[in-house]
């Protein structure tokens, strides 16, 4: 048994990607995506397909690039026996109503396309605005997956408001507690269970699972296998097809790490607006990461972007700059 099978005895497997055949490979229960994700599966000549139909009926160029996040998600649930995630403009991280308003439209395509809506999580920034959305859209049966988690209170609003399945992040807090550590930094000493993002998400399930809350925990952004090993028994793991290789490719043996009967019972306390606030401008780590990540780093694309090396494409305004942004704004452009 190798160690992806083994993983597989205690949490469900997530393939983090947006290369269909990687996922066709792997055949996971889920699938993430993001659109980062999907901008480097589009360079792929191979989806050219899914690009041209979603520029073709799209009615304008923020149309078109749903219809490409909608294409992919489409397509990659052929392969996958459960759902699949799909990322709100991150530029409406801190708009509630555009949030909604989004996520509508994706389930709409979606439901277009053929596909039950169960199959799709949308997946949301936990700001407060973000987290205000999902609370609003799981009232109405649009399951959400809260992302860009980097602390305690953020996965707690997120369970408060009904989310379906939360993101805590490892890899970019433990990016971020390495870069600040600086010469200091001892790589030995915050390996594996010590590691500050496998400390973070241990944190937040047991949290959770203490207060009975039925919202999912998927810890995401790995940076090395220590890391996913050492949080064997969490929910869900959602994994790179780089890291999926490697734990395919070694059987050594792996124990579970985190039990959920173990977790002892807590009493849950609502928290406010102002409670957050407070909490998170107290959490250097968390406020740098969330700003940097949801507030605007958006990719500029360069000539040789996809959709320029295509030709027939009816919107000849894909290869200015501007519209560029426009139809991957949703790319915030983040490392996975």
């Amino acid at each position: 048994m190798n160690q992806l099978q083994a993983l597989s005895q205690y949490t469900t497997i997530v393939a983090d990607t947006g290369d269909i055949d990687s996922i066709a490979k792997i055949h996971p229960q889920d699938a993430t995506t993001n659109p980062s994700l999907i901008l480097k599966a589009a360079k792929n000549s191979a989806y050219k397909k899914l690009l041209l139909r979603a520029v073709q009926e799209g009615k304008d160029i923020e149309d078109a690039a749903d219809r490409v996040l909608v294409n992919f998600g489409t397509e990659i649930l052929k392969y996958v026996r459960g759902r699949v995630s799909t990322e709100v403009d991150a530029r409406l991280s801190f708009d509630t109503d555009k949030t909604v308003e989004k996520a509508r439209k994706l389930i709409s395509l979606y439901k277009e396309a053929g596909v039950d809506p169960d199959r799709v999580l949308i997946k949301i920034a936990a700001t407060w605005e973000g987290v205000q959305a999902a609370k609003i859209l799981q009232a109405e049966g649009i399951h959400c997956n809260l992302t860009l988690i980097f602390s305690l209170v953020q996965a707690e609003i997120a369970s408060q408001a009904g989310a379906t399945l939360i993101s805590p992040f490892v890899g970019r807090i433990y990016d971020w507690h390495k870069k600040n550590a600086g010469a200091d930094w001892d790589e030995g000493a915050n390996k594996g269970t010590q590691d500050p993002g496998v400390k973070s998400v241990k944190l937040i399930f047991e949290r959770l699972k203490g207060v009975g809350s039925k919202t999912e925990i998927m810890g995401a952004s790995f940076r090395n296998k220590e890391q996913i090993l050492a949080l064997a028994g969490c929910d869900l793991l959602t994994i790179s097809p780089a890291l999926i290789s490697e734990l395919e490719n070694c059987s050594a043996p792996v124990e579970q790490r985190i039990f959920k009967e173990a977790v002892p019972s807590l009493k849950c306390e609502e928290i406010s607006h102002a409670d957050f606030l407070f909490t998170m401008c107290a959490d250097k780590m968390a406020t740098e990461r969330i700003a940097l990540n949801a507030a605007g780093l958006i990719y500029l694309f360069e000539e040789r972007h996809v959709f320029s090396r295509y030709e027939g494409l009816p919107f000849s305004c894909l290869r200015t700059e501007r519209s560029r942004k426009v139809l991957f704004g949703q790319c915030a452009f983040r490392k996975s």
